[in-house]
């Protein structure tokens, strides 16, 4: 956030890098930078870096699925007003590779919010470097997630950094 309480426009900032810290620690721990963050969407950036490559210097699959069942559990997580959710199916499509270098884009949505069970869609794009726009789509994933289950007393806080920044990007 900036100075004035308002969400960071550069999300690869030392704030935006302290957000991502508070809002999911592997996410974090690989670069991902948030640019929205609601219940109806979420989306941000990832730089393939060696850390999340696979050893043909390409973004290994397993981070897609992470960066996947992460957005789509922060997504759910606000979308059943910040109750206990939990993933219990992902499928992932692997279209195309993303190359050591290349940012990747991410965008989740919610498919079906009920009241026991919530179905989100991830997909994955690679940016094309000359516009900053989504280029060629790499993956896709449908996550499903268990919703509105009791929050114990001892994580009643788990949503906190959800709210605190939900309002502000």
């Amino acid at each position: 956030m900036d100075g004035d309480g308002s969400a960071t426009k550069d999300p690869g900032s030392s704030r935006g890098k302290a957000m991502m810290a508070e809002l999911d620690a592997p996410l974090h721990a690989l670069g991902f930078e948030m640019e929205e963050l609601s219940m109806s969407g979420l989306a941000g950036r990832l730089l393939v870096t060696p850390v999340c490559c696979q050893p043909f210097k390409v973004l290994h699959g397993g981070v897609s699925a992470l960066v996947a069942e992460a957005l789509a559990s922060m997504g759910a997580h606000m979308a059943s007003g910040f109750r206990r959710v939990a993933g219990v199916q992902l499928s992932i499509n692997h279209f195309r590779a993303a190359a050591l270098g290349d940012t990747v884009l991410a965008r989740a949505a919610p498919l079906h919010v009920g009241r026991s069970t919530q179905v989100w869609e991830v997909k994955l794009w690679k940016m094309d470097p000359s516009t900053g726009e989504k280029g060629p789509q790499i993956s896709e994933s449908r996550v499903t997630l268990l919703s509105n289950m009791p929050l114990p007393e001892e994580h009643k806080n788990a949503g906190d950094a959800l709210k605190k920044y939900a309002a502000k990007l």
